[in-house]
């Protein structure tokens, strides 16, 4: 049996607006997944701490701040760091269209700009999730 999916959703930086972390954590949570909420302004290194720690299987980073750049970048390199590149690494809030590409060639997996269903969210998940378990019971 297959365990359910384990997800952080984190606010990294000085962001101090949590209400679309908070919506999409209780999506999440509504459709069958662990969720582990790191709350506001975490450091990267904490974030990743924690995904660690929890055996997470994906980090949801929310960010309104402007800091997307640095943050995401800052966490993908301290997952291959601490070798747990394995946690897929996704994020939403209010980042550019322009700056996606950027953000996905440091490793991010895909970014859901405002207004996106949650519903559209959660089934990218749950197949992030599935073909990232499939390749490691292929190992």
């Amino acid at each position: 049996m297959d365990r359910k999916i384990r997800v952080v959703i984190a606010k990294p930086g000085l962001d101090g607006h949590d209400r679309g972390a908070k919506i999409i954590a209780r999506a999440f949570r509504d459709a069958g997944m662990e969720v582990i909420y790191t709350g506001l302004r975490q450091t990267p290194e904490k974030i990743v701490a924690t995904a660690i720690q929890e055996d997470a299987d994906a980090i949801g980073i929310s960010i309104l701040s402007g800091a997307h750049e640095h943050c995401f970048k800052t966490i993908i390199d301290l997952l291959k760091e601490k070798e747990a590149e394995d946690i897929i690494v996704f994020g939403g809030g209010v980042i550019p269209e322009s700056d996606y590409k950027m953000l996905e060639d440091y490793g991010t997996k895909s970014i859901f700009g405002p207004g996106t269903p949650t519903t559209v969210t959660i089934e990218w998940l749950k197949k992030a999730v599935a073909e990232k378990r499939s390749k490691e019971s292929a190992i």
